[in-house]
């Protein structure tokens, strides 16, 4: 995660952190693609979802023996498509739709004079979204697969792109793996997410 982050009223902070730093910090995270096709129609819903938690000891403990930090990210989003290029090697659709993504952040103490206290600060927005998807085959079980989007609304600016390669096992079940990068770049008075989130992706598709 690398960017620019601002909330409770304070100056704006630069973040850059690594994957082992996310890891380490983290509570919960889940990713999960649907889709329905009918011909050349389809309807895309794309749910990602982290909480990070972190909690230090302070200095002298005379405010507060410690200070805790959790932060929720929630993104939404709904696409529909359209198959304009199909033949039996590779696949593109046209995709357009909406995002919704919301961010809390809660800052607690423990002990002292600020023990028990509290402070949460929230905000959500949403973002129109365009952009294609492809799926190319290279033999009959391994393909790359990969989309990019890009839009604004209540961001200045938002994009989503993913590479990867995949590996069916049979007409239903098959593996992917690849690279992911998700950008917000969002401001509304003093909360700012200015944030690109990126890293290596491993799932499973299923189709039914």
């Amino acid at each position: 995660m690398n960017g620019k982050l601002a909330q409770f009223g304070l100056p704006t902070v630069e973040v850059d952190a690594s994957f082992s730093d996310i890891l380490s910090n983290l509570d919960f995270a889940a990713m999960l693609l649907g889709e329905v096709r009918y011909n050349r129609l389809s309807l895309l819903s794309d749910f990602n979802y982290s909480k990070l938690s972190i909690d230090r000891a302070t200095p002298l403990g005379i405010l507060a023996t410690s200070a805790g930090v959790s932060s929720e990210m929630l993104r939404w989003s709904l696409f529909g498509g359209y198959e304009v290029l199909s033949n039996e090697t590779f696949t593109v659709d046209v995709l357009a739709g909406a995002q919704m993504m919301s961010v809390e952040t809660k800052l607690s103490f423990t002990g002292g004079f600020l023990g028990g206290v509290s402070r949460t600060d929230s905000d959500t927005w949403f973002d129109a979204l365009g952009g294609a998807r492809a799926r190319v085959s290279l033999t009959p079980q391994v393909y790359l697969t990969g989309w990019g989007l890009i839009g604004a609304g209540q961001s200045d600016l938002v994009w989503d792109v993913m590479g990867g390669v995949g590996y069916s096992f049979n007409d239903s079940i098959s593996a992917v793996a690849g690279y992911r990068a998700l950008s917000v770049d969002y401001q509304d008075g003093g909360f700012r997410f200015d944030v690109v989130q990126h890293g290596p992706i491993v799932g499973g598709v299923f189709r039914f």
